[in-house]
């Protein structure tokens, strides 16, 4: 793997691309105990369904096929029926299309969704979404002839702590994230705060080998890894200061207010965003699609 991977991957694919800590973490997740024998193969899809709001690695191990995502917002029920489509691309990259006409019998690998939960929100320590559950009118039949189940962890610092305590990169990982959303809280702005946070994970042994590796990469890679967290943090952190300054003209002006001031550190975040992406020389279309900004508005900043 080079160190001049284009800007849109994110730290956690770029950190679980690595077969090692990739078998690590699923020996982790699913309790097993595959050693360095067992072969890996990434086959992650080269432009993602999920654009920069879920991150993901897929990958063959044994007779599976797992499809791991990284979820850094609030968990889409809507998320089994998106696998089901990308599921089918991946099986179409695997098998030559037209082998499914043949009389042989095919084999595939099964498979096996796992979706790692990193969002603000509070959520429970594991869950189940299944695809049965979108179905109209689903409580009418007895039968269901299709189903996707997606098994969700959240993996925020100090949760789950029995698969965090069997995978050295994920309890790292899920360090690396808290430290940055600190930062964030305190004022940092998002490239700061993300070279911060690479000091002191260097400082305390945490990811040392991957950051030494990666640190230039990590450093570019905020503005897009970091979009939805900034902007939730700003959010969050707006609605506050409006409420408390609010109280005194009561609660339904304090909620106004901090939706209000929600709003504008949002805006703001995204133009600085919009900014530093121009330094690195992301297109107008890529940095609209990202901010949610006119490109006539990102060409003034």
């Amino acid at each position: 793997m080079q160190t001049n991977r284009k800007y849109k991957d994110s730290v956690f694919t770029l950190l679980f691309s690595d077969p090692d800590r990739l078998r690590e973490l699923y020996n982790a997740l699913a309790g097993t105990h595959y050693d360095e024998t067992t072969k890996i193969t990434i086959n992650t899809l080269s432009e993602a369904l999920f654009f920069d709001r879920i991150n993901d690695v897929s990958f063959t191990i044994d007779d599976k096929l797992v499809v791991l995502i990284e979820h850094q917002s609030t968990i889409n029920p809507n998320m089994p029926l998106r696998i089901l489509s990308y599921i089918a691309r991946i099986y179409e990259k695997l098998v030559e299309t037209r082998k499914i006409y043949s009389k042989t019998k095919l084999g595939i690998p099964r498979p096996e969704f796992i979706a790692l939960y990193n969002g603000l929100e509070e959520y429970p320590d594991e869950s189940t979404l299944r695809l049965s559950e979108l179905f109209e009118k689903a409580e009418n039949h007895a039968i269901v002839d299709l189903e996707v189940t997606v098994r969700v962890y959240n993996i925020n610092k100090g949760r789950n702590p029995g698969i965090e305590s069997k995978s050295r990169s994920l309890k790292g990982y899920a360090a690396f994230v808290a430290k940055i959303r600190e930062q964030l809280q305190q004022g940092d702005k998002p490239e700061n705060a993300i070279k911060s946070t690479v000091d002191w994970c260097l400082k305390q042994g945490i990811l040392g080998d991957f950051l030494e590796q990666y640190r230039g990469v990590v450093n570019m890679m905020y503005a897009e890894w970091n979009l939805d967290d900034v902007k939730e943090v700003w959010y969050e952190d707006g609605l506050k200061e409006g409420m408390e300054k609010g109280q005194a003209l009561g609660l339904e002006r304090g909620q106004a207010l901090g939706l209000e001031r929600g709003q504008a550190l949002a805006r703001q975040n995204r133009e600085e965003i919009a900014r530093n992406l121009k330094k690195l020389g992301v297109s107008l279309d890529y940095i609209a699609q990202s901010t949610s900004l006119l490109p006539e508005e990102i060409a003034r900043l």
